[in-house]
């Protein structure tokens, strides 16, 4: 195997493995097991979770504020089994470009750009940890591991050259606009997503369309997005006021409202073939994974948040995101060979 079709793999694999650390994150955060392992990056001072009754008794001596809950500190050890095999990955697709740095078609920056984004991305794992899952810094490891994915899945499209046959014919004048736009908007709901999720708001609003029996609650933007309240309180359970997540959960709400109209009629445009006959699958793709993620959005409000269906939540829209890098893919790259 030589080294574009080994780098191509591997971009694949991390993709992939990328993939079910979101997931895996959000089962974390979701289950509230964030604090499982209140140390960092053992758990307890271990490679694992601690299993003798001694070591349970020491552990609980060095953070009485943390007993061992075994279950939930399994979680977080497992999260990070998996990042620590997506950083190996990431290291070794940057020491390969590297190496093979002088082939026109290896990408060089962006494999290089990873390795640093994966070593950032540990720091915020761990003062996620240190800080007690302040909510900023859990927003942006949320993000960091969303920018990992969407980058590994870019360098999948251009070095495996997938859907190539989709680039046949298609009009990219104004669907780079459209398409960079529709980007940003979802980057910007998952942001909104994270905030409501790490600041506890999720269940804040347990009607819908309403809000609390309203179409417009009352709100305090300004306590809902002060961004830094300091270091050394626990965030565990959220430190705002019920206004305060009211207005989080109501502006995630209207953010979910702009994207299903934005996303919805350029997925309609694509499926009509305005921008040429061959990325009608990634309007019908878009459209699809769109519903999916809006219906639940939807039931975890009226279900007051399943587990599961949260989760879903989570993992659906990281691949309305990787649709959008698809479609951002085929529309700034439309000739690569």
């Amino acid at each position: 195997m030589n080294k574009e079709t080994l780098f191509a793999r591997l971009g694949l694999i991390a993709s992939v493995l990328a993939l079910c650390v979101v997931i895996l994150g959000a089962y974390v955060r979701l289950s509230h097991a964030g604090l499982g392992c209140p140390d960092w990056p053992g758990c307890y001072g271990h490679l694992g979770v601690p299993k003798s009754e001694q070591d349970v008794l020491t552990a609980n001596a060095l953070y009485p504020e943390r007993p061992v809950e075994a279950h939930k500190a399994w979680k977080e050890m497992v999260h990070r089994y998996f990042a620590g095999i997506l950083g190996l990955l990431v290291f070794t697709l940057a020491f390969i470009a590297w190496r093979n740095r002088r082939h026109p078609q290896q990408a060089l920056k962006l494999p290089l750009f990873l390795s640093v984004l994966i070593i950032f991305q540990a720091l915020l794992g761990m003062w996620t940890v240190t800080i007690k899952l302040k909510p900023v810094i859990v927003m942006l490891h949320l993000m960091g591991g969303m920018a990992t994915l969407s980058l590994l899945w870019w360098i999948t499209l251009r070095h495996m050259n997938l859907f190539s046959r989709l680039r046949t014919g298609i009009q990219v004048g104004q669907l780079k606009k459209l398409a960079l736009i529709a980007l940003l908007i979802v980057v910007g709901q998952i942001m909104l997503g994270g905030w409501t999720s790490a600041n506890y708001a999720a269940l804040h609003c347990t009607d819908f369309p309403t809000c609390q029996g309203k179409w417009w609650p009352q709100t305090d933007f300004g306590e809902a997005f002060t961004f830094w309240h300091g270091i050394g309180p626990d965030y565990e359970g959220g430190v705002m006021s019920n206004t305060a997540r009211v207005t989080v959960h109501f502006t995630h709400r209207l953010g979910a409202l702009v994207t299903f109209l934005y996303l919805g009629a350029l997925g309609l445009m694509l499926l009509l073939g305005r921008f040429g006959e061959t990325l009608r699958p990634v309007g019908l793709t878009l459209l699809a994974v769109l519903l999916l993620q809006v219906s639940l959005g939807i039931a975890n409000v009226l279900l007051s948040l399943p587990l599961a269906v949260a989760v879903a939540h989570n993992g659906v829209g990281a691949l309305l995101l990787l649709t959008l890098v698809t479609l951002n893919h085929l529309a700034f790259e439309p000739r690569r060979r």
